[in-house]
């Protein structure tokens, strides 16, 4: 049985996983042969009106703390990332827009889909607009994970893993490469190469497959919220002194093998 906190699909599966519901399964099946725009679902979110109810978006404008949200351009297949004057319920909804279950959301004509796809995070906005030396990557996508998948679940959950880090290994790894060069430059090169980055993640995240980013379940939303409130105390108690000062993860092990 799962140590994380139990609900009502984790005490009838083991784990807090869709995996054996067969509503899930059919769902699944039906998105490889159906597409959003063949059915009358794909056009609406539920959490449209979710967020016009939470979110102040005038007040984005105003405050001090930058927001950057990327949108993959489908025509293009680039990142568009918006910034707090552009942030609508849209922009969102297109950030978290997965293809085989929602229809593209049209900003300015445009169609959008996930910014995993592009960005995920996009690293460049907080290198170019940001003063901050330090940044702090909360890491939700396992980068390693042990064992071979074997099931057809474990390797479409392995290959979404790997695509959707792929756009920041290669970030991480530029900044790797510009930190062994003699001279960096003083433009942007030089702000990647002196970035010291630090990584908050959590073992919890290995137990969780595809599946469980379906669950809609409050308490585990909040095993998700303590979980992650334990990492970040164990990141605290292990790197307190550390920011500011050095790196806390190791950007030329990304190089390894390359």
């Amino acid at each position: 049985m799962s140590p994380l906190r139990r609900g009502p699909i984790e005490i009838l599966t083991g784990n807090w996983t869709l995996d054996y519901s067969p509503v899930f399964v059919a769902v699944e099946f039906a998105a490889q042969v159906f597409s959003p725009y063949d059915t009358s679902l794909g056009g609406s979110n539920p959490l449209a009106n979710i967020l016009l109810e939470s979110v102040d978006f005038a007040h984005l404008v105003d405050t001090p703390i930058k927001l950057f949200v990327t949108a993959t351009n489908v025509h293009i297949g680039r990142g568009r990332i918006f910034r707090n004057a552009e942030l609508t319920p849209d922009v969102l909804l297109a950030s978290a827009c997965l293809p085989t279950m929602f229809q593209a959301v049209e900003i300015d004509g445009v169609p959008y889909w996930d910014g995993g796809y592009a960005g995920n995070p996009s690293m460049s906005p907080l290198i170019r607009e940001c003063t901050a030396s330090d940044t702090i990557l909360v890491q939700i996508n396992p980068i390693e994970r042990p064992g071979t998948p074997r099931t057809a679940r474990e390797i479409q959950n392995r290959l979404n893993e790997i695509s959707f880090n792929a756009t920041l290994l290669k970030e991480m790894k530029a900044a790797a490469l510009l930190r062994q060069v003699a001279d960096p430059g003083t433009g942007e090169g030089a702000l990647w190469a002196h970035m010291r980055v630090h990584r908050i993640s959590s073992e919890i995240m290995l137990e969780l497959g595809y599946s469980s980013k379906m669950l809609t379940e409050w308490p585990f939303f909040t095993m998700l919220r303590d979980e992650g409130r334990k990492s970040a105390t164990a990141f605290l108690d292990a790197h307190r002194a550390d920011p500011g000062v050095r790196s806390t993860l190791d950007l030329d092990e990304m190089l390894e093998g390359t």
